[in-house]
């Protein structure tokens, strides 16, 4: 999101508001913020993940959504855009314009330099507070690395990071899982400059 708050709105002037937007804005402490463009590779990486998941859930009693489905966290009241949501449990939303769902079981967020600090940071302390948040995957758009956070008993949550391109991620929640070669489909990477010979090691 950026850093430009608009002015401070109630939750239901927030989602009237909203609802008239051609962009999309997260609301949090009373605040509205602008949600940033993304990238070529930040597009690549939600649309593959997107249709592996998709995939694997249809013709399932499951749903999968992009980044235009609002989330809210009711314990904190912060609504906003996750990258990508999914769920196999019956969705519950805000209210009967059934655009803000209250009961992901899966969040996927796309690393930025911009966002990278608060996906990690405050957003990921809002989402811990959804009760049926199972799994959370914060995804690198420079390289081959996934991290995966899975919910324990209590409050407690085990991380894995996954930096192989052939290694799958289990997400037992939904019943599927995820390779990092289909998530990272036509994304290239910034190509790692040679050190000159007198960087080398073993080279004085």
């Amino acid at each position: 999101m950026s850093a430009q708050a608009l002015p401070r709105l109630t939750p239901p002037e927030y989602l009237q508001w909203e609802r008239r937007q051609e962009t999309r804005h997260e609301y949090v402490g009373g605040e509205i913020f602008a949600m940033t463009g993304a990238s070529r590779a930040h597009n690549l990486i939600c649309g593959n993940t997107f249709a592996a998941l998709h995939g694997q859930l249809r013709r399932r009693a499951c749903e999968v959504y992009s980044a235009d489905m609002r989330v809210k966290v009711t314990e904190t009241g912060l609504y906003t855009y996750p990258d990508i949501a999914a769920l196999c449990e019956p969705p519950q939303f805000e209210d009967a314009e059934v655009d803000t769902l209250l009961n992901p079981s899966l969040i996927i967020e796309v690393l930025s330099d911009s966002t990278e600090r608060y996906d990690r940071g405050a957003n990921f302390a809002h989402y811990r507070n959804l009760a049926s948040l199972s799994h959370y995957l914060l995804v690198s758009q420079s390289e081959y690395r996934v991290e995966h956070y899975v919910r324990q008993a209590g409050r407690h949550w085990l991380l894995t990071e996954y930096l192989d391109p052939e290694e799958r991620i289990a997400l037992t929640r939904i019943d599927c899982s995820l390779r990092l070669t289909d998530i990272y489909e036509r994304v290239s990477f910034p190509a790692q400059s040679e050190p000159l010979p007198s960087q080398r090691p073993g080279i004085d």
